[in-house]
């Protein structure tokens, strides 16, 4: 026990290793699965409910664990545990969807944390695997925050718009600017990964040096994000019915 909860590990995390792709699979296949039965919700309140406070227990569960983990183990450092980077927004952002289900929170989940998250399963900053504690954590949390987010993009698909497209952008950039001007700076941290790139492989690696870097990470961005929202309103018409909230205060 002490090994797997313990601040190091001598397994280290291999991508695309057997291990990773069991957990991507599942990823996958939970987000199909909830895509699939969409209309299904509709007519399952109770389910939905339960669904809700699901995904709810298992993002709170793990910002506190990982915070509880650190401080357990005596490597709890401000740029390593704040929630900055824009997985960790999303976990925020998604907490308070669920607790709200306010058009702006599901609007800024929906961008934030649905493509985001899941690249971020995909190429994981990540040093040890399934033996340790920071595995489980990393998958069920990014996993987590990737279905969290699309089940409030399908709770209440009308709120998806052209328009937030461009407002969630937006403030996401005028988000960057504070990152990269002040709090980076400030504490010596790497949030957005402004300062650096990963140093895991990661999609960042081809976005070139200095100047050119950061264009193709807005480039990048808004084209992921235009991307998500045609394919979301392809496959998913807007509805004035919400997936079975009418217990909810949703205004």
């Amino acid at each position: 026990m002490e090994s797997w909860f313990g601040a190091t590990s001598t397994h280290y995390f291999t991508l695309f290793s057997t291990s990773h792709l069991i957990v991507l699979t599942i990823a996958l296949i939970g987000s199909l699965l909830l895509f699939s039965f969409k209309n299904k919700l509709k007519e399952t309140q109770q389910g939905v409910y339960w669904l809700r406070w699901l995904l709810l227990v298992f993002l709170l569960a793990s910002e506190i664990s990982y915070h509880y983990w650190a401080i357990a183990n005596d490597v709890w450092r401000f740029h390593n545990q704040m929630p900055f980077h824009l997985c960790g927004v999303a976990s925020v952002v998604s907490i308070i969807g669920l607790l709200t289900m306010r058009p702006f929170w599901i609007q800024l989940a929906f961008f934030l944390g649905v493509l985001p998250a899941f690249l971020a399963l995909v190429t994981p900053e990540l040093p040890y695997d399934y033996h340790h504690f920071r595995f489980w954590k990393f998958f069920i949390h990014h996993t987590a925050i990737t279905w969290a987010c699309l089940f409030l993009a399908l709770s209440r698909p009308q709120v998806i718009t052209m328009r937030s497209l461009f407002s969630v952008y937006g403030l996401l950039l005028l988000y960057a600017a504070i990152v990269g001007f002040f709090l980076n700076p400030w504490t010596d941290s790497n949030f957005l990964f402004l300062m650096q790139r990963p140093t895991t492989t990661s999609p960042l690696d081809f976005f070139g040096e200095g100047l050119w870097y950061y264009i193709n990470l807005c480039l990048t961005t808004f084209a992921l994000f235009s991307i998500q929202y045609m394919l979301f309103r392809k496959f998913v018409k807007p509805t004035h019915k919400n997936l079975g909230l009418k217990k909810f205060n949703a205004r």
